[in-house]
């Protein structure tokens, strides 16, 4: 009787200890330092450069252009990216990947200082960007499991959806930081102080990548050719029906959502009239909405209905859009911009720790690399789609149009949900993530950790 009363007290101080499990591993705490200095810059960056476009041209299709630019070398390389994160120490390639993305900031730093930098100049130098990020993306994202590995490199996967969920925190609170601390920038001395800043925070990351200690053991050599390798992570990926379900949703979502991004200063200025400081707040709520969403991931135990969490997103995301778009008011324009982040990262927070649990590890570089085409790669098509529509039917109607499709893709993957459920149900209790054939379904109980 002792011990059962002395039980909830003992137990109470380490109640959320769960939600930071993965910072036990040396590694991990390295990275996570690193990037919440680094990314801080990286949000100062897209903010400063959206700010800049609108400034010296005032175009909303050039937006839209510069957003394609960046993001169509993931769209093209990723795959065959895919295949190098697979054949290469995932770590010395997110070294280069890191050096290189600093160089290009400040190239453009330096450039914008000078007052010389032209639209033309800020195409190519995105573009450069977006080739980094073909190999960074599926690099970092197959990188995430080796860092929760032990010291002889064995993956200690219960820790991966928490590395997953701290990862997407650090990724949301440079959100709400940077386009913040962008805005003040701008406002006192101009972007070209973004790009600056953003250059030298790069070396945080570098460093922490330096002193990590990777088992030699986890680099696999290839046996196959790269062609081979190509058609094997694409035949992979089309015939499992739940990763192929979760990532032709996140395609659609991120061609139609995801670049309401780079109709943010034509929302600040024009609809809501407003500046840098605008721009920076409505980036901000968005950011707030989605760090609290990675912090409700984050003290999730398991991944147990998570696939009705991404059904939920979805239409969040959608309406939330739909709504933004219809607002002419500062206040509730921040209020739905909580909404559209929240829905946007779990969603997508929550499709990668999914895909991350089911992808075996010998193709993990390649599945992750659809993951980036998916969300990543198609954004460019919307990019310039969002310009296209916001020059015609002006920047609210083009919100409100692709946040309808946004919604009607939610529709779609709830038709799709019985039949992935039965595909996982299986492996998850293979994985012992489900202890019997009998217990509930996992996605019926989306509410719970």
């Amino acid at each position: 009787m002792l011990k059962q009363t002395e039980q909830p007290s003992s137990a109470s101080p380490s109640r959320y200890a769960h939600a930071w499990r993965a910072l036990r591993h040396r590694n991990f705490r390295l990275y996570f330092t690193g990037q919440s200095i680094s990314l801080i810059g990286t949000w100062m960056t897209r903010v400063a450069t959206s700010w800049l476009v609108y400034r010296l041209t005032g175009s909303a299709l050039l937006l839209g252009v510069v957003g394609f630019a960046g993001q169509i070398p993931t769209f093209l390389l990723a795959p065959f990216a895919g295949v190098l994160v697979d054949r290469l120490n995932r770590r010395n390639l997110l070294v280069w990947t890191q050096v290189l993305a600093g160089l290009q900031s400040l190239a453009i730093a330096v450039l914008t200082l000078a007052k010389v930098i032209t639209i033309h100049e800020i195409i190519a130098l995105s573009a450069f960007q977006g080739l980094i990020n073909a190999f960074d993306m599926p690099g970092r994202q197959s990188f995430l499991v080796q860092m929760v590995s032990d010291d002889t490199g064995k993956p200690e996967k219960q820790d991966l959806s928490n590395a997953i969920a701290l990862n997407s925190s650090i990724v949301n609170m440079a959100r709400l930081v940077g386009p913040s601390l962008a805005g003040l920038v701008i406002a006192a001395v101009g972007e070209g102080y973004c790009f600056a800043i953003d250059g030298v925070s790069y070396i945080a990351v570098v460093v922490s990548l330096l002193m990590m200690r990777v088992p030699p053991s986890t680099v696999k050599r290839a046996t196959t050719s790269m062609l081979e390798q190509l058609r094997e992570g694409w035949s992979y990926v089309v015939n499992f029906r739940p990763i192929r379900t979760i990532l032709t949703l996140f395609a659609l979502l991120s061609l139609m959502g995801m670049p309401f991004i780079v109709l943010m200063p034509i929302f600040a200025s024009q609809v809501l009239h407003g500046g840098p400081h605008t721009l920076g707040y409505l980036m901000g709520a968005s950011g707030v909405g989605a760090l609290v969403s990675a912090l409700s991931l984050a003290l999730r135990k398991s991944v147990r209905g998570l696939t009705t969490m991404i059904q939920i997103a979805a239409v969040m995301f959608g309406s939330g859009l739909i709504l933004f778009g219809l607002s002419r008011h500062l206040a509730l324009s921040l209020l739905l911009m909580l909404i559209v982040g929240f829905g946007m990262m779990q969603g997508l927070a929550a499709s990668n720790t999914v895909i991350q649990t089911l992808a075996p590890e010998d193709k993990r570089g390649r599945v992750m690399s659809y993951y980036t085409m998916a969300f990543v790669g198609m954004t460019p098509f919307g990019s310039l789609l969002a310009g296209v529509l916001a020059h015609r039917f002006g920047a609210p109607h083009a919100v409100m149009i692709t946040g309808a499709f946004c919604f009607a893709g939610a529709a779609w993957y709830t038709t799709q949900l019985r039949s992935i459920r039965a595909v996982m149900r299986p492996i998850y209790i293979e994985m012992g993530i489900l202890k019997n054939p009998s217990e509930p379904v996992l996605e019926e109980q989306a509410g719970t950790n």
